[in-house]
């Protein structure tokens, strides 16, 4: 168990290019990523739901983890590797740490079951290195109920409800859990309220908004908040605006 967070401030939930016909395009990711670290991004998320990840197959998830460490070498680089029960889970969390993750982000099985035991094993299989419980229910597997974070031997937890009731509570747990929140929404006010910071997909398109957003910049955050809402307006969400703005592929796998 860490006792203090990897990184302090916004992280991207990195987006997952491809190309015309769906094939990953790791090295077009990476660099992407890169360029969101220039412009002073504190992590990165790697196959998580932004980056379509149940989308990918378990060689495609190892592939841009390798690319995105090599192209980041001065930020922590967290890897998605949920699975439907622990043994997916723990297989995919092994394969991101051979790979150069340096934690893991670990939604609950959609299945329920015991939510100690799942993740124990997936902190066996992380061997030492931080596990991120991941609440997003209804996107990312199962709950995480915040009166069982604490018993489940996890360093943190993102959550990317957009409950500031909720965040609340995670916060108050105190102990050595480590509060990321995965809403924009709330980047001013998750930074105010002590969480160690966030990781979020807007970050793909406005990073330095971002950045200004969690250290309490009024405009900044409106600046984030109406472009997420414009870019969901787009035929193409997220990747269409990346595409407008950073010249970067369109295309999807969902959607």
């Amino acid at each position: 168990m860490v006792t203090r967070p990897l990184w302090t401030g916004p992280a991207v939930a990195l987006v997952n290019l491809f190309d015309h016909t769906g094939a990953v395009e790791a090295k077009q990711t990476a660099q992407h990523a890169a360029r969101l670290v220039a412009a002073g991004i504190k992590g990165v998320l790697v196959n998580g739901s932004t980056g379509e990840a149940s989308t990918l197959t378990d060689a495609e998830r190892v592939d841009l983890v390798s690319a995105v460490r090599e192209a980041c070498p001065g930020v922590p680089v967290i890897a998605g590797a949920s699975g439907e029960w622990w043994q997916p889970a723990a297989i995919r969390v092994a394969a991101a740490m051979e790979a150069g993750a340096d934690a893991v982000l670990v939604a609950p099985p959609r299945l329920g079951g015991s939510l100690t035991e799942y993740y124990r094993r997936v902190a066996e299989a992380a061997a030492g290195a931080p596990v991120l419980a991941y609440h997003y229910p209804g996107v990312a597997g199962g709950p995480v109920p915040v009166d069982a974070l604490t018993g489940l031997g996890v360093a943190g937890v993102k959550d990317s409800s957009g409950d500031p009731v909720r965040l609340g509570h995670e916060l108050g747990l105190g102990g050595s859990l480590t509060v990321y929140t995965g809403a924009s929404a709330l980047l001013g006010y998750a930074g105010w309220l002590g969480a160690a910071g966030a990781i979020v997909a807007a970050a793909n398109l406005v990073p330095e908004e971002c950045l200004k957003a969690w250290d309490r910049d009024a405009a900044a955050q409106h600046v984030v908040l109406r472009t997420e809402r414009e870019s969901k307006a787009l035929p193409g969400g997220l990747k269409e605006a990346l595409a407008a703005r950073f010249g970067t592929s369109p295309f999807r796998r969902i959607g």
